[in-house]
């Protein structure tokens, strides 16, 4: 399965510039915890980095930094490592591993934003999958005795 085809689509962006208080108020009204960081104006949304609420928290508010002084970014990571949206699910959750990342960006073939894939999209994929591979598992022996009298 395409990892574009199971990524999240509604992505939060910012552009550098936006101060960390604007950066953490859309991850308050999204319920995000992660925002791209995207090109001034540019509408197509090449992703430059991301920044976190744990960047937020590591990076400005543990060392007590003056909240007004910083951009998003100032505090993003970046260069910023993302998947293709063609790559598959099985290599996202190998790129993520490898990168010790939660959260990886799915751009398209342009390089422009698709949208973004989280470890806990991941794990709610794989326990759906699970559970109906579970379900066939518990329902098999009662189809074989109907179809076996």
């Amino acid at each position: 399965m395409p990892i574009g085809d199971c990524c999240k689509l509604d992505v939060v962006c910012c552009e550098a510039e936006a101060s960390i208080a604007e950066v953490a108020a859309l991850m308050r009204e999204h319920h995000v915890g992660d925002v791209i960081v995207v090109g001034a104006g540019d509408s197509a949304r090449i992703p430059l980095g991301i920044v976190t609420d744990r960047d937020i928290v590591i990076e400005a508010v543990a060392p007590q930094v003056d909240l007004n002084l910083l951009t998003a970014g100032d505090i993003m990571h970046a260069p910023l490592t993302t998947i293709r949206d063609c790559d598959s699910f099985a290599e996202a959750l190998r790129t993520m591993r490898a990168l010790q990342v939660r959260r990886m960006p799915v751009v398209r073939e342009d390089g422009t934003l698709h949208g973004i894939v989280t470890a806990g999209d991941i794990i709610n994929i794989l326990v759906s999958e699970l559970s109906t591979i579970t379900g066939v598992i518990m329902e098999q022996p009662a189809a074989e005795r109907r179809s076996r009298p």
